[in-house]
């Protein structure tokens, strides 16, 4: 790697060590914003420049250090920043005191390149291996592509079509295979009640060949980030590097990152106060798991465990008017009204007609929590099934798949027992005739 001034290299390395730092310690309060400090920092310094414009970066860099302590202290990441910015300011004897703001800040930019027309910078960047579909051997059958959906209350569907309602309370893996790690914590949305949403997302990139870095992408309620820990939108310094890049659709809201070397899409969206996660991925890549890695809970390969599922098939009219103290602890910590069921699916058939499990999931989170952003929560994970999921005819799915696909085995097991018990008929007729004394 080719590497710029003494300085920028320390900054690089001061970053790099706090994303890890981010990446070991996800449980940084909602309230701590040392990562927005890192991400300006990391993003004032990526290009080359005068020394005194690496201090002014560095002044500005140290008051939002500053600005965090109440907020940060106790964490490790903080404390990380707080003593790097000390020592890269007096390696490059820099003084506390002067300009917070860069100098070149009324240089006009540059226009912006012309649009690429489609796919001519997926042809153009890097090697074959850095794209997926291109690397495999010619004349093979075209990737079959899965999709895994996590939202709402959280409900999850998973790479196999199987759709849950899960508890999972805390920090769960969604994915964990050779190339990607995604990690989610989930906080009560009503105290005292099972239901949970997603507070906060963190995706891992593996290094790659010659393709792209590690990156670590983390969002969490209130902050989603239109880049990488690091400030970068893309996979790093490598000739593959744009095969991995953020792209921002809508600020603070909706989140897409293409990771073209793995066939890989992954929608984050913040939703009211929570996070959904929706991806695209081919099976290849799903199944590749590292050698003795325990994959029990991998939850987009085999779903929530037992235990931490909730069944809400039993939501009927008549069964699922909201608890009294629920509804008043909803209205108390979210102002949103309490629902009876058939105001929950009034509601929610304004957004999704089919009253398939989204729709039900939809009904679901209106009853146990009041917060009418679930409906949109919902609405949005079947619109990111549309663009992500290979199989139309498998965009809704039913109560009755679920049903079928769990009473298979059992149907299964039924069906051994009986044919077993009818060729034990079968043979005590053959063998127990009144001639054989030993039959009686």
């Amino acid at each position: 790697m080719v590497m710029g001034k003494r300085g920028r290299a320390s900054a690089r390395e001061v970053c790099r060590v706090l994303a890890v730092f981010l990446s070991l310690f996800p449980h940084v309060s909602l309230q701590c914003k040392i990562l927005k400090c890192n991400s300006e920092f990391w993003a004032s310094t990526s290009n080359s420049g005068p020394e005194e414009e690496f201090c002014t970066a560095l002044r500005v860099y140290n008051s939002c250090v500053r600005r965090t302590a109440r907020t940060c202290r106790g964490d490790l990441a903080y404390h990380s920043a707080q003593h790097g910015v000390e020592d890269l300011m007096s390696q490059h004897n820099c003084s506390k005191e002067g300009p917070t703001s860069q100098p070149r800040a009324g240089t006009p930019l540059p226009p912006p390149p012309p649009p690429l027309p489609p796919d001519s910078q997926e042809r153009s960047d890097g090697p074959e291996v850095c794209h997926y579909e291109r690397s495999l051997p010619r004349h093979t059958a075209p990737p079959n592509y899965t999709h895994c959906g996590f939202f709402g209350d959280p409900h999850l569907r998973t790479f196999g079509d199987d759709f849950q309602t899960c508890k999972v309370e805390g920090a769960w893996p969604l994915i964990h295979n050779k190339y990607l790690s995604v990690q989610v914590t989930n906080t009560p949305v009503v105290p005292g009640s099972l239901a949970t949403a997603t507070s906060k997302l963190t995706i891992i990139f593996k290094n790659f060949q010659e393709c792209v870095d590690q990156k670590m992408f983390h969002a969490e309620t209130g902050e989603l980030p239109a880049a990488f820990a690091d400030g970068s939108k893309n996979g790093g310094d490598r000739h593959g590097a744009n095969t991995l890049r953020v792209v921002e659709k809508v600020p603070g809201q909706h989140v897409e990152i293409q990771a073209r070397y793995i066939g890989t899409t992954i929608v984050v969206r913040q939703v009211g106060h929570y996070l959904t996660f929706a991806v695209r991925m081919p099976e290849e890549v799903v199944n590749s798991v590292e050698d003795g890695d325990n994959q029990d809970l991998y939850l987009c390969l085999h779903g929530c465990p037992a235990n931490q599922r909730i069944d809400f098939r039993n939501l009927r009219v008549g069964e699922a008017e909201p608890h009294s103290a629920a509804r008043t602890r909803s209205s108390s910590s979210t102002g949103a009204q309490g629902f009876t069921y058939q105001s929950a699916k009034a509601r929610c058939k304004e957004r999704l007609p089919v009253e398939d499990l989204y729709f039900q999931s939809c009904v679901f989170d209106l009853l146990s929590s009041g917060d009418v952003n679930f409906t949109m929560a919902a609405y949005y994970a079947f619109e990111d099934v549309k663009m992500l999921h290979s199989n139309s005819e498998r965009y809704h799915i039913f109560e009755k798949d679920t049903l079928m696909g769990s009473a298979a085995p059992r149907g299964t097991c039924v069906l051994s027992l009986l044919f077993l018990n009818l060729l034990a008929v079968l043979l005590w007729t053959e063998c127990c005739v009144p001639t054989t004394s030993w039959c009686v």
